[in-house]
């Protein structure tokens, strides 16, 4: 795949990640109007990428079919996740960014799995930082299916980010 495939393709990716919260979905909570719940007081459950793991054939479409039972039983589930903040023209103060498994390029744009990435959408009030270090990002756990212009899925994973270290 040429680079400036790549390229306009991880462009087109953020353009669509930036302007995702503006749809009909509801907006996340404030911190301070989140309830206080057994399962918000506790440790959030820690999850890798392999646990979002998906059997889906290199360029098949997604149907949630292929969801296993563990990301199934994830959704709404408050999690903390390691990975990669994928680059952006914004450094610093980011209410939302893409999260992937690693640095490579080979995480995101054409042929990447669908799994191995998760759109973060910070709560209201809290930001972060990019980094090229690995991260770790606390929050709810949802199944949002984002598809590009061209109908084709570019994330299926997103989280409520309530903090990232």
């Amino acid at each position: 795949m040429p680079m400036e495939s790549t390229r306009s393709r991880l462009a087109t990716f953020a353009v669509l990640v930036a302007v995702a919260g503006c749809g009909p979905r509801a907006a996340p909570r404030a911190p301070d109007a989140i309830p206080s719940t057994p399962a918000r007081a506790a440790n959030p459950r820690e999850t890798t990428f392999d646990d979002l793991k998906l059997e889906l054939e290199k360029d098949a479409a997604f149907t949630r079919d292929v969801l296993t039972d563990t990301v199934q039983a994830l959704d709404g589930t408050r999690i903390r996740i390691r990975g990669y903040i994928l680059p952006s023209f914004q450094q610093a103060g980011l209410t939302q960014f893409v999260l992937v498994r690693d640095n490579q390029e080979c995480c995101f744009g054409p042929g990447a799995a669908l799994h191995d990435c998760v759109v973060v959408r910070m709560v209201p009030g809290r930001t972060a930082d990019f980094s090229i270090r690995p991260v770790a990002v606390a929050g709810t756990f949802r199944l949002d299916e984002l598809k590009g212009p061209d109908g084709r899925h570019l994330a299926i994973y997103a989280l409520e980010g309530e903090e990232v270290r």
